[in-house]
C-alpha cells in the first residue's frame, strides 16, 4: 500500500490550490451573499482543467485520474467552506466522467467539451416530488416516437438550474425516465441526456423554477417540469430498461466528491479553531489549554483525518475499476466505500461545525465570524443530497449482512 500521491496529483493539488487562493479565496464570502457563481469564474475554471478532470482529453477533459477530482474538490471547498462552488465543481466532474461511461460517441464528442471549457453544465436530475430516495420510483416517462423520446414529468431540488440557463451555451442532466411499466420498479427505467438549454437556445417543454435555500447560497437549486420533451436517441444512454444500474454507478462516483467537499469545508473550519485556540484567552489561559476543548480537537481532527483517507480509497478504487479496468475490482466493489464515506463525511462536517460555533462562543453566532456558512452548506449534504444518509446505511447493511437478511419482505 502507498499513502503517497503521485508527483503528478501534488502538482495538481498545489496548482488548484494557488488558483483558489488567487480567484476563490478572497471572494467566496461574497459568492455565498449574492447566491451567484459569475460566468467569468466559471469560464476561468474551465481553463484551470478544473471540470472533466478525470474525462479523456478526446473529450476536452484532463485525462487525469479521479483521485485527482476528489483533491480538486477538497482544495476548493477549503477556500470556499459555503460549498456552492465545489458542489458545482464536483457535479461537472462527476457527471460527465459516468457520460463519457455510458453515453454515445456523438454525445460525448457533442457535451464533454463544452463542459470541460467551462462554456455549459452538466449535472444529475433523478429527485422527484414524491421523494429522492426512491429512484426506482421514477414517474417521469419516456417514449420513442417518430425516432425521437418525448419525456413529461417533473425533477425537483436540482442542482445547477439558474447555471444552465445562464452559461452561453447551456448545459443539462444525466437523467432517468421510465420506459416501463411502473410495476417493473428500476427495471423500468432508462438514462438520458436531457439538454433543457443547448446551443444557447431554450429548448421548448422545458419550464424550471428555482428555490430559495438557506445556505450553499452560490449555486442554485431548482426544479423543473418537461412537456413532450423531445430528446434525441444519441443521447439516450446505455441500453433501454437499464437506467437506474447506470445511475447508481454515477452516484457512486458522485458521492466520492460530495464527501471531498465536506471533508474540505471541514478543515476549513478546524483551521479557523486553531487560529482562535493561539488567540484566545480564558481565565488568564489559552482556550485550547482546557481538556474539555483539546480533547474534543484532538477527537473531531482524528476522525476527519480517517474520513479523508477513506475518500482517497475510494477514488483510487474508482480508478481501478474505470481508468485502469482492473479485473480485480467491479464497480459493485466501490458501494461500501462509498457509501461510508457519503455517511459519515457530512455527518461529521456538521458536527465540527456545531463544536466550532461553540469555541467561538456568541461570535460564532453572528454573520461577521462566517463559520455558520460552511455549516449550512455542509448540512445540505446531511439532509441527504445525493443520497440520503439512512441509503447509505441500508447500502453497508445489505452489502456486508446480505440483501435476503436485510430486505423488507
Amino acid at each position: 500500500m502507498d499513502f503517497k500521491f503521485s508527483e503528478e496529483e501534488e502538482l495538481f493539488r498545489e496548482s488548484v490550490i494557488e488558483f483558489a487562493k488567487r480567484y476563490i479565496e478572497p471572494k467566496w464570502i461574497e459568492l455565498d451573499e449574492q447566491g451567484r457563481i459569475p460566468i467569468e469564474l466559471i469560464r476561468k475554471m474551465g481553463e484551470q482543467g478544473l471540470f472533466c478532470i478525470p474525462c479523456s482529453d478526446k473529450y476536452g477533459g484532463m485525462d487525469g485520474t479521479y483521485l485527482m477530482a476528489a483533491i480538486a474538490v477538497e482544495e476548493i471547498a477549503y477556500h470556499e467552506p459555503a460549498v456552492g462552488l465545489a458542489v458545482y465543481t464536483l457535479l461537472n466532474n462527476g457527471w460527465p466522467y459516468a457520460l463519457e461511461l455510458f453515453g454515445t460517441e456523438e454525445a460525448k464528442q457533442e457535451i464533454l467539451p463544452r463542459v470541460a471549457k467551462g462554456e455549459a453544465f452538466y449535472g444529475i436530475a433523478s429527485t422527484e416530488p414524491h421523494g429522492g430516495s426512491d429512484v426506482g420510483g421514477t414517474t417521469m416517462r419516456a417514449e420513442f416516437k417518430d425516432g425521437k423520446w418525448i419525456l413529461n414529468g417533473e425533477k425537483i431540488y436540482i442542482s445547477g438550474v439558474r447555471e444552465l440557463q445562464e452559461l452561453p451555451y447551456g448545459g443539462g442532466f444525466f437523467t432517468v425516465a421510465r420506459t416501463g411499466a411502473m410495476e417493473e420498479r428500476h427495471r423500468g427505467l432508462t438514462a438520458f441526456n436531457v439538454l433543457p438549454k443547448w446551443e444557447g437556445k431554450i429548448k421548448p417543454g422545458f419550464e424550471p423554477t428555482i428555490f430559495d435555500d438557506i445556505g450553499r447560497h452560490a449555486l442554485s437549486t431548482g426544479g423543473f417540469k418537461l412537456t413532450d420533451f423531445e430528446v434525441e436517441e444519441i443521447h439516450r444512454l446505455g441500453e433501454v430498461g437499464k437506467g437506474f444500474y447506470l445511475v447508481m454507478q454515477g452516484f457512486n462516483l458522485a458521492r466520492i466528491l460530495v464527501a471531498s467537499a465536506c471533508v474540505g469545508s471541514a478543515r476549513w473550519a478546524l483551521d479557523q479553531a486553531v487560529n482562535y485556540f493561539r488567540e484566545k484567552k480564558l481565565f488568564g489561559r489559552y482556550l485550547a489549554s482546557f481538556q474539555g476543548i483539546n480533547f474534543k480537537f484532538a477527537e473531531l481532527y482524528a476522525e476527519l483525518e480517517m474520513v479523508r483517507l477513506m475518500i482517497y480509497k475510494a477514488a483510487w478504487m474508482a480508478d481501478k475499476i474505470y481508468k485502469e479496468k482492473d479485473p480485480a475490482y467491479k464497480p459493485k466493489d466501490l458501494n461500501i466505500p462509498v457509501a461510508i464515506v457519503k455517511m459519515k463525511a457530512p455527518e461529521l462536517a456538521t458536527k465540527i461545525y456545531e463544536e466550532v460555533l461553540k469555541w467561538f462562543g456568541a461570535y460564532g453566532y453572528t454573520k461577521e465570524c462566517n463559520i455558520y456558512r460552511g455549516w449550512l452548506g455542509t448540512f445540505s449534504y446531511t439532509i441527504g443530497a445525493e443520497g440520503a444518509q439512512n441509503i447509505m446505511r441500508y447500502i453497508i447493511a445489505r452489502d456486508v449482512i446480505g440483501s435476503e437478511y436485510v430486505r423488507h419482505q
